[in-house]
């Protein structure tokens, strides 16, 4: 629709009959009024109106374009209407991103959603990488870490999410625990393949023994979690995961330094709708539910 504003001039000059009723309808001065209609007829190479005294009457190519336009402008009024109705429905699709970390908290929750709201889709995505909430890849994204702050987006602080150090009982009975944090050194651990990698709790565990001891290495929690679980080394998981296995022997306090803030971030342009706010609500909700100690 390169062209669509003398188009649509046309139209209302059809409608109106004359170029100052036109104008007025539009929100235009009558000399733009007047330029389109000539820009539109040199483009098309045929008349459109017959002028006269009383004003502009459409020829039969008028006539023609003029039914196209009437059909197009109610089409986009509907579009337009559809478009914010939906802005004030829980309803389409729903995109949540967060680091896979986050999973047995948001799987849940968003199941929880989806009942309370059985006309959303929901599209859960976790990746490594950053979504790009400006170009649209999801509504909702729950983070963790220091605070977002791309421009335009609106960040909330959710949780801090606990974590506890832990070790298998089958590698207690091969190798013992640490007695305290000076005793480390003396035992292997699970932990991430990158020695630089952010989380606090590993920041912490490269401050207390040699990158060497951490001879079960992944790039994924997931895989961390299972190494830990089967005896590998003592490591680092969800204090809602590890207290909840009765294979597993906490080594150490959760320290409040080991555990990562988590954010919820969203765009400044859909902060506001029906469905953005209503998951906003159901999420913060379920943050006494999943880890009341985090409220």
């Amino acid at each position: 629709m390169e062209h669509w504003d003398e188009v649509r001039t046309a139209y209302q000059v059809a409608r109106q009959g004359t170029v100052s009723g036109a104008a007025e309808v539009l929100g235009v001065h009558h000399a733009t009024v007047i330029r389109h209609i000539d820009a539109l007829e040199a483009r098309l190479g045929v008349k459109l109106f017959q002028r006269h005294a009383r004003g502009y009457t459409p020829t039969e190519s008028g006539q023609d374009l003029a039914r196209v336009a009437q059909t197009t402008e109610d089409q986009l009024q509907q579009l337009v209407g559809r478009i914010r109705g939906r802005g004030s429905e829980v309803s389409g699709e729903l995109m949540v991103t967060s680091i896979v970390e986050l999973s047995d908290f948001l799987v849940p929750v968003l199941t929880g959603f989806k009942a309370e709201y059985p006309d959303v889709v929901v599209r859960y995505l976790t990746d490594a990488r950053v979504f790009r909430l400006e170009y649209g890849e999801a509504h909702v994204a729950v983070r963790a870490g220091s605070a977002p702050d791309e421009p335009d987006n609106v960040v909330q602080p959710l949780m801090k999410l606990r974590v506890g150090f832990y070790a298998a009982r089958s590698y207690a009975d091969l190798h013992g625990l640490p007695k305290d944090e000076d005793d480390l050194v003396n035992h292997v651990f699970v932990g991430h393949d990158n020695p630089e990698g952010r989380a606090p709790f590993q920041q912490w565990l490269r401050s207390k023994v040699p990158y060497d001891r951490v001879v079960f290495r992944a790039t994924d929690t997931n895989s961390m979690i299972s190494a830990v679980r089967s005896g590998a080394g003592i490591g680092f998981m969800p204090v809602t995961l590890g207290s909840s296995d009765p294979d597993l022997i906490e080594v150490l306090p959760p320290k409040e330094e080991w555990a990562p803030q988590i954010w919820l971030v969203t765009h400044v342009d859909l902060h506001r709708t029906a469905k953005v706010q209503a998951l906003l609500s159901h999420l913060k909700a379920a943050v006494t539910t999943f880890d009341p100690q985090t409220a």
